[in-house]
């Protein structure tokens, strides 16, 4: 006898990143005793008043963070654990 698979939608659940990614994880940590708020010193003369705005510069700096501690070794490695890995986007700010 064939079955059928009965497809029954659930209400969806609303869950915050920040409650997925444990205390005691170490972007926590980075992110408790590292200030990046002079990064934004350092780089302004480097942007345009007008235009197009830019990836937020502490944005990338943490990317470069991520890169150095993962021990990855391309741009579109790092991407891809951006899209994969919630602890990684919790630390980048996107909840």
């Amino acid at each position: 006898m064939m079955g059928l698979k009965e497809r029954a939608f659930a209400p969806c659940v609303a869950v915050s990143l920040e409650e997925l990614v444990p205390q005691d994880h170490f972007s926590r940590h980075l992110q408790k005793v590292l200030d990046l708020s002079f990064v934004y010193d350092l780089v302004h003369e480097s942007y345009a008043a007008v235009g197009r705005p830019s990836v937020d510069p502490v944005v990338f700096f943490k990317l470069q963070l991520v890169m150095f501690f993962e021990d990855i070794r391309s741009e579109r490695l790092l991407m891809r654990q951006v899209a994969d890995r919630l602890s990684v986007r919790w630390y980048m700010g996107y909840d």
